[in-house]
C-alpha cells in the first residue's frame, strides 16, 4: 500500500523541497501543497518509470553534488577569463568524443546534464549504441585532458552511484 502512495519516496521529498524553495516561504500551506505535489507527480508518472534506478552509494551523491558545484564555480571564472583576456585567434574550440563506461540511462543523463551545466561545455549527442558522448568545448587546447577530467571527476562517481 505504501509503495502505491509513495512509489519514489526520494523524488517526493525532492519535489517537496523544491516547491518550498520556489515559493520562498516556509508556511503550513506551502508544506501541505508541496506534500500533495510530492505524492501526486510520482504516482502519475510511476507507470512510465518501470525500472527505478538503484542508487548504490548515497554518500557519493553528496560528494558528486559538491564536485559539480565547485566545477561550475571554477568554470565560470575560467570562461570569464577566456572572454576578457583571450582573443578569438587564441581560442581552441573543439568537438570531443567522450567514450563512456557507464551504461544506465539515468547515469548517462546525469553526466550529459552535468557537462551542459558546466560553463564552457555542452553535451550535444549520444551515440546510438550509448558508448560515447559528443561534447563541445569552448576552449580545449588538450582534448585528452578534457576527456580524462570528465571521466575521473564525473563518470567515476556516477558509476559508483548508479551501477
Amino acid at each position: 500500500m505504501m509503495r502505491r502512495i509513495l512509489p519514489h519516496p526520494l523524488l517526493s521529498l525532492l519535489l517537496l523541497l523544491v516547491w518550498v524553495m520556489l515559493v520562498n516561504v516556509v508556511t503550513l500551506n506551502a508544506i501541505v501543497f508541496g506534500v500533495i505535489v510530492g505524492i501526486l507527480i510520482p504516482m502519475i508518472t510511476a507507470p512510465y518509470w518501470p525500472d527505478m534506478p538503484k542508487l548504490r552509494n548515497p554518500l557519493m551523491i553528496a560528494e558528486f553534488i559538491l564536485v559539480v558545484i565547485w566545477d561550475i564555480l571554477m568554470a565560470n571564472i575560467h570562461v570569464a577569463r577566456i572572454i576578457v583576456f583571450k582573443r578569438n585567434a587564441d581560442m581552441q574550440p573543439r568537438w570531443i568524443t567522450v567514450p563512456l563506461d557507464i551504461r544506465t540511462p539515468e547515469a548517462i543523463t546525469v553526466l550529459a546534464g552535468t557537462i551542459t551545466m558546466t560553463p564552457g561545455t555542452v553535451s550535444s549527442d549520444l551515440a546510438s549504441d550509448g558508448r560515447s558522448l559528443l561534447v563541445h568545448c569552448l576552449d580545449a587546447p588538450d582534448p585528452d585532458a578534457v576527456i580524462a577530467e570528465i571521466k575521473t571527476r564525473y563518470e567515476r562517481r556516477l558509476k559508483e552511484i548508479f551501477e
